[in-house]
C-alpha cells in the first residue's frame, strides 16, 4: 500500500454515499461548492506528504518499513509526541489556517481503546483483535478517519438514570454478518471522510441496567455504507466573496447528521457490543490522546489573534502606548499559557495502560481548559486592539471601485500601509472575530470534544490530589492519614 494522493482522495469520495445539503442530494461531493473548499484542503494535506519539502516531517515508517502518515503511527516514546506536534503545526502553517477535523486528532480516540485491550479480551478476544487491525488499517491505507460522538438531544433527563436510552443509536439486530444499527449521530467532516469511529456519549454507564446493553456499542463505519445518510448543515462559506471572507471560504468544515437506517456493521468492524464496561471506559479516556492535537489547534488560533491584534496597532502607531502594550502582553500571556501546557505535557509524558506514550494527562486536560476558558478574553482583547473599523469598513468591491479610489487613498492610507492591505487585514480580522463563521467556531470549540463540565471532570479525575493532602497533613500536624474522598 502507499500514501494517498490528493486526487485519489477526491476520487475515493465517489463511493455511492448519500449526502444531502440545502435541499438537494449531492452527486459529487468533491466538486460540490459547499464541500469543494474543505475537500481541497484535505487533498492538499495528502499531497504535502508526497513532497520533498514536507515528507520527512509528515511521514514515518512502520517496523516493516512501510511509509505512513506521521499522524497515524501510535506514539511509543516522547519523541513520537513531539513529532506529532511538529506534524500538526507544519500542516496548519502551510494551509494558512486552522482546521479541526482532518484525521490526525480523531485517530487518538482509537488509541484510547487500544489501551483497553486487556478488558476487551475479557469480554471478547475478537474486539481487541479488531481495534489493532483498524489502527493498522488507517495507517497503511491512509484513510481519513473521523469520530462520531454527539447524539441528537432528546429528553436527556431519561438518560440520567441510565435506564432508558430513548432514540439513541443502538443495535436492533444481530446476525451472522454483524450487527444492525438504528439511530443518529452528529459528526463534523463525515460527508467527506472515509470512515468514523462511532461510540456512545452517555457518561454514567455504571448506573445502567441490562436494558441499556443495545446502546453500549462501538464500531468502525465506512461512510458509504447502504442505509447511511449524511444530512448536512448549510455552509457558512458558500457564496461568500473570498476577499471579504478569506477564512470562511477556505476552511469551513461541514457538520453532518449521520442517520443510520438499519445499517449493517460487519463483525470485523465491531470494537465492543453490549458492554457497559467498555462504553464507560471509552467515555472516560476518549480524549487521552486527541486532546493534544485539539489544544494545538487552539494554540494556532491564539497565534492568529495575537498576530491580527499586533498588525492592527502597528499600522496606526499605537504600540508606543503603555495601555496597548499591556493588552498585547495579556494576549502573549494567554498564548504562552497554552504553549506551556502542551510543552510540559510532552516533557512529562507517561505510559498508558496499553504501553503507549501519552501526554501527561493532568497537564493536557488543564491546558485544554485553560485554552478554552481564556479564548473569549483573547478575542475581546483583539477586538479592542483592532478597533471599530472592524465593524464599519466597506466590502472589497467597493474599495476597488475606481470612482472611490481617491477617498480610500485619503482615508485608508497610513504610512506604508495601502488601502488594499489595510482592507485585507480588516477582512481577515472580521472573519476571525465577527463573522457567522467566527461565531460557529467559538461554539464548536466549546463543545467539540466534550461540554465544559465534562472537561472540568477530566481535570479533576486526572490530577493526583494526594500530594496536596499529605502536604497539609504534615504542615498542620494532622493525625488523619487515610484520604477522605472528595465529592
Amino acid at each position: 500500500m502507499a500514501l494517498m494522493t490528493g486526487q485519489q482522495y477526491r476520487e475515493s469520495l465517489n463511493d455511492g454515499r448519500e449526502v444531502y445539503i440545502d435541499g438537494e442530494k449531492v452527486k459529487n461531493v468533491a466538486e460540490h461548492p459547499s464541500f469543494k473548499p474543505i475537500v481541497d484542503i484535505k487533498a492538499r494535506m495528502y499531497d504535502m506528504a508526497q513532497e520533498p519539502e514536507f515528507k520527512d516531517t509528515l511521514t514515518t515508517r512502520l517496523t516493516d518499513g512501510e511509509i505512513v502518515s506521521r499522524a497515524y503511527k501510535i506514539p511509543e516514546e516522547k519523541e513520537d509526541l513531539a513529532a506529532i506536534r511538529n506534524h500538526v503545526e507544519t500542516v496548519l502553517d502551510e494551509l494558512g489556517g486552522v482546521v479541526y477535523r482532518v484525521g490526525d486528532e480523531t485517530i487518538g480516540e482509537m488509541w484510547s481503546l487500544y489501551d483497553a485491550q486487556d478488558k476487551l479480551n475479557e469480554i471478547d478476544p475478537s474486539y481487541a483483535k479488531n481495534i489493532k487491525y483498524h489502527i493498522d488499517r488507517v495507517a497503511r491505507e491512509d484513510l481519513f478517519h473521523v469520530s462520531a460522538n454527539t447524539d441528537p438531544k432528546g429528553d436527556r433527563s431519561k438518560l440520567f438514570s441510565g435506564k432508558d436510552g430513548g432514540t439513541l443509536l443502538h443495535v436492533v439486530e444481530e446476525n451472522d454478518k454483524g450487527i444492525v444499527i438504528q439511530g443518529a449521530k452528529f459528526e463534523t467532516a463525515a460527508a467527506y471522510a472515509h470512515q468514523a469511529f462511532v461510540k456512545p456519549t452517555i457518561l454514567d454507564w455504571n448506573a445502567g441496567s441490562e436494558k441499556m446493553a443495545p446502546f453500549a456499542c462501538g464500531f468502525i463505519c465506512d461512510m458509504g455504507l447502504p442505509g447511511l445518510k449524511h444530512i448536512c448543515r448549510t455552509s457558512l462559506g458558500t457564496d461568500r466573496d473570498e476577499d471579504d471572507y478569506p477564512i470562511a471560504t477556505k476552511f469551513e468544515e461541514i457538520d453532518t447528521l449521520l442517520v443510520f437506517d438499519h445499517v449493517l456493521i460487519p463483525w470485523e468492524n465491531v470494537l465492543f457490543h453490549r458492554s457497559l464496561e467498555s462504553a464507560a471506559y471509552i467515555r472516560s479516556t476518549l480524549h487521552r490522546y486527541s486532546a493534544f492535537n485539539y489544544t494545538l489547534r487552539m494554540l494556532r488560533r491564539a497565534d492568529y489573534l495575537l498576530g491580527t491584534a499586533l498588525l492592527n496597532v502597528e499600522q496606526t502607531g499605537l504600540t508606543q502606548l503603555q495601555a496597548v502594550k499591556e493588552k498585547v502582553s495579556q494576549l502573549i500571556n494567554y498564548r504562552e499559557g497554552i504553549n506551556a501546557h502542551l510543552t510540559a505535557a510532552v516533557a512529562e509524558a507517561e505510559r498508558s495502560p496499553g504501553g503507549l506514550m501519552m501526554p501527561n494527562q493532568s497537564l493536557l486536560y488543564t491546558g485544554r481548559v485553560f485554552a478554552l476558558s481564556n479564548f473569549p478574553a483573547m478575542a475581546h482583547l483583539t477586538r479592542e486592539l483592532v478597533g471599530g473599523q472592524l465593524a464599519v469598513t466597506p466590502d472589497s468591491k467597493t474599495m476597488a471601485d475606481p470612482e472611490l479610489k481617491e477617498y480610500f487613498d485619503r482615508y485608508y492610507s497610513v504610512g506604508e500601509w495601502t488601502p488594499d492591505d489595510r482592507g485585507k487585514l480588516l477582512y481577515f480580522a472580521r472573519d476571525l472575530l465577527n463573522s457567522s463563521y467566527a461565531g460557529h467556531r467559538t461554539t464548536f470549540e466549546l463543545f467539540a470534544q466534550s461540554p465544559p463540565f465534562a472537561q472540568q471532570m477530566a481535570v479533576f479525575n486526572n490530577f493526583d490530589l494526594e500530594a496536596q493532602r499529605d502536604l497539609v497533613r504534615k504542615a498542620a500536624g494532622l493525625k488523619l492519614t487515610k484520604p477522605v474522598p472528595v465529592g
